[in-house]
């Protein structure tokens, strides 16, 4: 497991290379506490297959460019929910109705939701 300054700059990262793209409604549910999978989830949407593959390349270039290698993506040929794995660190790009359908807020509700300042 790295160590929490290096996990808080990996999610500043992704953070901001969502912001650049305007991805929706970005949070970040610390889960350390309730799950051994990762640190940090960051949820966001986009509103279309376009933008959710553009927020995907930029996040995983962003990361990558800082030295953060990818585990794992998957749902990028859809685009309907794309999810990024960065190990300490996952990111879930989803659109609107998928991210209401699976409503990760909701099941990871034990974990806390922080804001991007307190990164």
């Amino acid at each position: 497991m790295a160590d929490l300054s290096h996990i808080r700059e990996m999610a500043k990262v992704a953070i901001s290379a969502l912001e650049e793209k305007k991805a929706d409604d970005i949070r970040v549910i610390d889960i350390s506490q309730v799950s051994v999978i990762a640190d940090y989830f960051i949820i966001a949407n986009g509103n279309n297959r376009n933008q959710i593959q553009t927020l995907s390349d930029t996040v995983e270039e962003a990361l990558g460019r800082a030295g953060y290698p990818m585990k794992q993506k998957e749902g990028y040929s859809n685009a309907n929910w794309v999810l990024l794995d960065f190990g300490d660190v996952i990111i879930h790009i989803f659109d609107k109705e998928n991210r209401l359908f699976y409503d990760l807020e909701r099941i990871w509700r034990d974990g806390k939701t922080i804001k991007k300042e307190e990164l």
